[in-house]
């Protein structure tokens, strides 16, 4: 089936299921393990993900908006799917519909939520969320008090979590962080004096769930590790995670270009030699950088072969002259391992100007997903197909 492809990218769920397990180890029995698959899992399949880190031990899932929440739903996921953005007053009815458990921080949406809860017949799970210092979403830990004890007389919600989120967990110096989770513990502290029952108290990301334990509370919120991408470039894993994505393509062309040739729009890249082009079937319409024109590279027959000229929509040359065996349909790797050789995607990131979040989360529908499991396909999620 493979075959038939030009762009692909393959997802080894074992390889996700190992980063769970590993963070499980690490974070111990007592906290609990959100998978964060927002953004289609980074790019590499919410559901296939999504079930594979659920079998390896998670207990709840975490997204941004209500259509990731329903897209799981859709998919047969009947875990605990946490909504992390916001939710409008309108979008209650389909989160109170699909089961799903929004993030609060105006009681607009909380009473919304609450008039659909009583007209289901349940009271819908929320979390709130406090901003301890990202400046982002939340309420301010002064706004905390009052605003639970206005939703705490909504009949139709009913309060499961608080939680905040690290700006600086990924730095080497944590002073941030530790400035951030000192405000968290404190407005804790008066909520719980103030009679609040939260059952589930979370606050750390993948780097946090990592070098900052304090901060494990009852749960843990992993996302970028959960795909073995490294969670700083400031630190290493504490712990071996493994990257679960490659990105694949295939050689469309190759052709001798003679000294002088210009290769690309704009001729940014003119030959100084005869030079062995390979014709690359990816681009910037796939997701791949352009920033990557001139300075990137891929492998193809386990070597590393530069790209020269600009990245186009939907394809790039390389310089392929010291891969004389190099021939049409050659497999090439844009991330990931091939013989002794790897790109990484924070090699790819550093390129292009970026942070490997984006190299995996850019990737778009057309390029197809390929998920194995024991190193074999079990499944291939193509455009347009069901």
């Amino acid at each position: 089936m493979l075959e038939s492809f030009l762009t692909w990218a393959e997802i080894d769920l074992d390889a996700i299921a190992h980063n769970v397990r590993a963070y499980k180890r690490h974070i111990g029995e007592n906290v609990r393990y959100i998978a964060v698959v927002k953004a289609n899992a980074y790019g590499h399949g919410a559901a296939p993900v999504a079930r594979a880190a659920l079998c390896a031990g998670a207990e709840m899932l975490a997204v941004s908006r209500v259509i990731e929440g329903v897209a799981l739903r859709k998919a047969g996921i009947q875990a605990p799917i946490l909504l992390m953005g916001y939710t409008p007053p309108g979008g209650a009815e389909m989160a109170a519909e699909w089961r799903l458990t929004p993030s609060l921080m105006t009681f607009e949406t909380a009473q919304a939520l609450s008039q659909r809860g009583e007209a289901l017949g349940y009271k819908i799970p929320v979390h709130v969320k406090i901003d301890t210092g990202m400046s982002r979403y939340g309420l301010f830990p002064e706004e905390a008090h009052n605003f639970l004890n206005a939703i705490s007389g909504l009949p139709g919600i009913e309060l499961e979590g608080l939680f905040t989120h690290f700006a600086t967990a990924d730095a080497a110096d944590q002073t941030h962080a530790r400035r951030q989770l000192a405000v968290f513990e404190r407005m804790l502290g008066e909520a719980r004096q103030a009679g609040f029952h939260i059952p589930l108290i979370h606050a750390a990301n993948s780097a946090a769930a990592m070098r900052l334990p304090e901060a494990h509370f009852d749960a843990v919120r992993v996302g970028i590790g959960m795909y073995g991408l490294d969670p700083s470039s400031e630190w290493s894993p504490v712990f071996e995670i493994r990257p679960a994505l490659s990105l694949k393509s295939r050689v469309s062309r190759v052709r001798d270009l003679p000294a002088g040739a210009g290769v690309s729009y704009g001729r940014t890249y003119v030959t100084e030699r005869t030079t062995r082009a390979a014709l690359v079937s990816v681009g910037y319409g796939d997701g791949f950088h352009r920033l990557l024109s001139n300075r990137g590279a891929v492998l193809i027959r386990g070597k590393r072969a530069p790209i020269i000229g600009r990245v186009c929509m939907d394809q790039f040359v390389v310089d392929a002259s010291d891969i004389p065996q190099v021939q049409q349909d050659d497999e090439v790797v844009l991330v990931g391992k091939q013989g002794d050789a790897r790109i990484r995607a924070e090699e790819v990131a550093a390129l292009a100007e970026t942070i490997n979040y984006e190299v995996t989360t850019s990737l778009l529908a057309r390029v197809v997903r390929v998920y194995l499991e024991d190193g074999r396909v079990t499944q291939v999620e193509a455009l347009g197909q069901d």
